[in-house]
C-alpha cells in the first residue's frame, strides 16, 4: 500500500473529495508520483503477491489501472487530470466525475491493510485447513490442504494425498491458490 499523507490529509478542505483516476496498464505508480508532485493526497491500493518468477514485481494493483486522489476539482482543473502523463483520465458516469465517499477510502485502506498484515494476496483468507490449488510445478493441478506459511521464507507446506496418506510438501506460496467450490473435487465414495 502506497499513499502519501498531507499535513491537513485527516481534515479535508471545502470542495475537496476523493476521486478514481484511471491510469494505462501498469502505471498507476507513475501516476500516483505525478499527482504527488503537484502536492495531491494520493491512495494507491497495493497488495503483495508471490510471483513464481523472482523477477516479477511482489507488489500489484489491488484495483489495476485505478488509484485515488482527495482534491479540489475545480481548483485542479479536469483538463489537468485528463492529460496527465500515463492517466487516461478521471472516471465518469453520465459525463461527471464520480465522487468516491470517504467511509469507502477508509474502508479500502482497512482491507488493504488486513492483506498486508496476513503476508500477501497469497493468504488473504487463508486458514490452515483450507482446500487450495496448485497452480505451477510439479504438481500443478492437484488439490491439497493448507498447513502453514513458513517463517522467514516465500514458501508453504501443504499436504497432498498421496497413496491414501497425506504427504507434507513445501512449495513456492505463489503456486498456489484458494480453491473455488466449483473445483473441489467430490469425496472418494468407499464400497464395502
Amino acid at each position: 500500500m502506497s499513499e502519501t499523507p498531507k499535513p491537513d490529509a485527516a481534515r479535508p478542505q471545502a470542495g475537496q473529495h476523493w476521486y478514481v483516476i484511471r491510469s494505462k496498464p501498469r502505471r498507476e505508480r507513475f501516476v500516483r508520483d505525478q499527482l504527488n508532485g503537484q502536492g495531491l493526497e494520493v491512495f494507491y491500493p497495493a497488495v503483495r503477491v508471490h510471483p513464481v518468477n523472482p523477477r516479477s514485481a511482489k507488489e500489484r494493483a489491488y484495483f489495476p489501472s485505478y488509484l485515488f486522489a482527495r482534491l479540489d476539482l475545480a481548483a485542479v482543473g479536469v483538463n489537468k487530470l485528463r492529460w496527465l502523463p500515463a492517466a487516461v483520465g478521471l472516471l465518469e458516469f453520465g459525463g461527471e466525475p464520480a465522487i468516491v465517499p470517504d467511509a469507502l477510502i477508509e474502508q479500502l485502506k482497512l482491507r488493504v491493510a488486513s492483506i498486508k498484515s496476513v503476508g500477501g494476496v497469497t493468504f488473504d483468507g487463508l486458514q490452515p485447513g483450507d482446500v487450495v490449488k496448485i497452480t505451477s510445478g510439479p504438481f500443478s493441478g492437484y488439490e491439497a490442504i493448507f498447513d502453514l506459511r513458513l517463517k522467514g521464507s516465500e514458501r508453504v507446506r501443504v499436504l497432498l494425498e498421496m497413496l491414501r496418506r497425506q504427504v507434507s510438501v513445501e512449495i513456492d506460496a505463489g503456486s498456489i491458490r484458494k480453491a473455488r467450490a466449483s473445483e473441489m473435487q467430490k469425496p472418494a465414495r468407499r464400497y464395502r
